[in-house]
């Protein structure tokens, strides 16, 4: 086995002024041809940093003082930003991440797929804290640090960030980190507890405990009187996500989205919208810019529970929804049963492979939705405008694949990008969300 390269002894201090910010929030400046990344600073700051590493082409910055402060700058909330990996934006003003993030989306739009929008669609946005309503948080038995450590990674490290609180958790949850330390801490199996997944809805809060080894009475009594105490109700997951089970009885989680009086019901290891206020806002949005009319039919892929399909059957004379998870799709047909909705149209299928031979694929559509996870929705788009839509509303969860997914719309199949903007999931992170509008070419 190789030798570990060691790390180089920080050197330094140097002075210099900030340029921008990098796609991970990261200042860049530059400096003998090089650029220097130096994680917290922020454009036009004059700050103090030592050089803790790099490469031929980019030194890391680390810093250590500011000289200059940015007007943008603002006092993290937060006493472990910096130290903890979960944000890496609260001292940089909520209009000044907006600002970065729509630069960051229009930027990728232009350099990858070649194309640029018509308009921008304003920003949207919600609360800044406590937003946070689904998280997986870490958990580890470490003796020389006081005990059980529950939270998010460290920024740039692998270790468990020592926390007290967490100020983007959704408040059950972020204000008893110690709690919940303290109860893994009692139980026998605390060196088997690695995860805890949290999943919120409007009105509960359910979390998730991965368990290598089975909990003795004891523990479950423990564990028991925790949820009692505290109205979180507590899952067990042995082993994959089949095996999810409650501890006592199951959560009742769900979400409400008021425009369209639809009620969606989940479990609490379907996928959901991170923040309950900004997903309400998305969804009001993409139903408007597709404005789905009484006669039209409308194909939505990547459906999930019925996020968007549920609320575009309120509008749309029909709705297909394709979904490659079995248990998603039965999700959603049971939403559409209890929201009174007959003209949704629930299918499986894997929308990475073929799909031309399913029933959804030979029909016709006026209007389409994208929804697609990170990888984008290259493999199914020629089958999804074959019957050429006259509007595509485009949900991402990642501007370089919306970006090259937006250059095959464009220049393939005779779209224009009629418009885009950024949708802040993430508060405090540099995670960029997006919506797009695609329109057919007259």
């Amino acid at each position: 086995m190789g030798r570990r390269r060691r790390r180089p002894e920080p050197t330094g201090p140097f002075e210099i002024t900030v340029d921008d910010l990098a796609a991970d929030a990261r200042g860049v400046a530059h400096a003998d041809g090089k650029a220097v990344f130096i994680p917290d600073s922020l454009p036009g700051e004059h700050v103090r940093y030592m050089r803790v590493g790099g490469r031929a082409s980019y030194d890391e910055g680390r810093l250590e003082a500011v000289l200059q402060a940015s007007d943008d700058r603002v006092a993290p909330r937060c006493e472990h930003f910096g130290y903890c990996g979960g944000c890496a934006l609260q001292h940089l003003s909520g209009d000044a991440q907006l600002t970065f993030k729509a630069h960051q989306l229009l930027e990728t739009l232009r350099r990858i797929g070649g194309v640029e929008p018509e308009a921008l669609l304003p920003p949207i946005n919600g609360a800044q804290y406590q937003y946070r309503r689904r998280a997986r948080l870490g958990a580890k038995h470490v003796p020389k640090k006081g005990g059980v450590l529950v939270g998010f990674r460290e920024r740039g490290a692998p270790f468990i960030a020592n926390l007290s609180r967490c100020e983007v958790l959704v408040a059950e949850v972020g204000e008893r980190i110690h709690d919940l330390e303290a109860l893994v801490g009692r139980l026998s199996i605390r060196d088997r507890v690695p995860q805890i997944e949290v999943a919120g809805g409007d009105d509960s809060v359910a979390l998730i405990f991965r368990v290598l080894d089975d909990p003795t009475p004891a523990d479950r009594d423990a564990l028991s009187a925790f949820a009692r105490q505290t109205g979180l109700i507590i899952y067990l997951q042995p082993g994959g996500v089949d095996s999810i089970t409650p501890l006592d009885n199951p959560a009742d989680l769900s979400y409400r989205l008021p425009e369209f009086d639809v009620e969606i019901r989940l479990e609490p290891q379907d996928f959901a919208q991170i923040h309950g206020e900004v997903n309400r806002l998305m969804v009001s949005q993409a139903v408007r810019l597709l404005a789905p009319a009484a006669d039209e039919q409308v194909l939505e892929l990547f459906s999930g529970v019925g996020n968007f399909s549920l609320p575009l059957a309120r509008r749309a004379g029909q709705v297909h929804s394709v979904e490659g998870e079995a248990g998603l799709v039965h999700r959603a047909i049971e939403n559409a049963r209890h929201n009174g909705i007959g003209n949704l149209s629930a299918h499986v299928g894997d929308l990475f492979e073929a799909q031309d031979d399913a029933p959804w694929a030979r029909l016709s559509y006026d209007k389409l939705l994208l929804d697609p996870p990170r990888s984008g929705a290259r493999e199914i788009l020629p089958l999804a405008v074959r019957s050429r839509p006259k509007a595509v509303v485009y949900c991402s969860c990642h501007p370089a694949t919306l970006a090259r997914d937006a250059q095959t719309l464009v220049k393939e199949y005779g779209y224009r990008l009629a418009a885009a903007g950024v949708v802040n999931m993430f508060p405090h992170t540099a995670h960029i969300e997006a919506m797009a509008l695609f329109e057919l070419e007259d």
